[in-house]
């Protein structure tokens, strides 16, 4: 199958058009992260990607390769003035400059310049260096929701408290981080040669349908606190880019209803296991695509593994319309010998 027949299959899925093929992605083996390691040597972050990239070559599944120009979810944190510390297996960790004591400093954050800020210089460069050297199109640098990266700048604690004591400062603060995230972004679109799509992950959304953020902090709301600080503010990225993907680990029954809510919704991007699914199929109702992903890792520890069949199991309660599946094995081979049975249940 070619690259534009796989496009339009996973159009379809996410207009919801589709009624036969599933598209599935069959992501294996190493998970890179924005290590010390790798933040330190572009050149060894691309050899590294592009290697699993060669890799999954022979996985007869829908994904389109890509690169990531990854500095972790942070980015925009730091950009606030958020201390980071590099780690040698992980992400940078973000250290928050909001606390319980000191809520009226919000009022002092500066908006960041979206090329000279934080990480930005180093993020716009890594573009640059994969532009230059890379054979395969660009991702976003992490993209997280206004809600996320304010949960980074505010202690996390401290921040949940603060939705019920002090929301005035919040709303202050989601503001600055909506209007700094849409300048980055503007500033990155800019700089991308090739653009895969607007989103850090290796599920393809087209460009002209939406933008994915990482909305983590949705999984521990109710539906009412979500729709004031979630839903309001992912409004005002999915009118620039015409809609919006959202992405959530945790079980977001709770905030769900509210997250349907959002102006433009293409889909929402839950991680299966930790869900209960015949409520979110009760939620949903088909209004929405749903990008259903249960990696390896995303099960109980102890619990049987079969992928193959938890999938068909996805595609028998959801069907075959707006839904797209994305999983993840430990090795190549395994993601191979997966795809091909895939491809069997997904469109015989």
């Amino acid at each position: 199958m070619t690259a534009e027949e796989k496009k339009k299959i996973i159009r379809a899925a996410w207009l919801r058009e589709n009624g036969h093929a599933v598209p599935f992605f069959s992501e294996a083996g190493e998970n890179l992260k924005a290590t010390r390691e790798l933040l330190s040597a572009p050149e060894r972050d691309l050899a590294r990607q592009e290697q699993l990239l060669e890799a999954s070559l022979g996985i007869e599944d829908y994904s389109l390769p890509s690169l990531k120009p990854n500095l972790g979810i942070g980015v925009m944190a730091v950009a606030f003035g958020c201390p980071y510390v590099l780690d040698e297996s992980a992400d940078p960790w973000v250290k928050p400059i909001i606390t319980d004591a000191n809520p009226e400093d919000v009022s002092h954050l500066q908006l960041p310049d979206p090329r000279r800020s934080g990480l930005f210089p180093q993020a716009l460069a890594r573009i640059d260096f994969f532009n230059e050297r890379g054979r395969f199109p660009l991702r976003c640098v992490n993209i997280p929701s206004p809600l996320l990266t304010a949960s980074l700048v505010w202690e996390y604690g401290s921040f949940l408290a603060a939705l019920l004591m002090s929301p005035r400062q919040v709303h202050l603060l989601l503001e600055k981080i909506t209007a700094a995230t849409l300048d980055f972004l503007r500033v990155e679109r800019e700089r991308i040669r090739s653009l895969f799509a607007y989103t850090h992950e290796s599920v393809y959304i087209p460009a002209d349908l939406a933008l994915r953020v990482s909305d983590d902090v949705a999984a521990v709301l109710t539906g009412e606190l979500y729709r004031e600080f979630g839903v309001r503010y992912n409004n005002a990225l999915a009118e620039e880019y015409g809609g919006l993907v959202v992405h959530s680990c945790g079980n977001i029954s709770r905030s769900l209803p509210a997250m349907m809510e959002t102006k433009n919704l293409l889909g929402i991007d839950l991680v299966a296991p930790q869900n209960d699914l015949s409520l979110v199929k009760e939620i949903t109702r088909g209004r929405t695509a749903l990008c259903l992903r249960y990696f390896d890792w995303d099960f109980p520890t102890g619990t049987e593994v079969r992928l193959l069949e938890y999938g068909q199991r996805l595609v028998e309660l959801f069907g075959a319309r707006g839904i797209l599946l994305w999983t993840h094995t430990p090795t190549v081979e395994e993601a191979r010998r997966l795809s091909r049975s895939m491809r069997r249940a997904c469109e015989g």
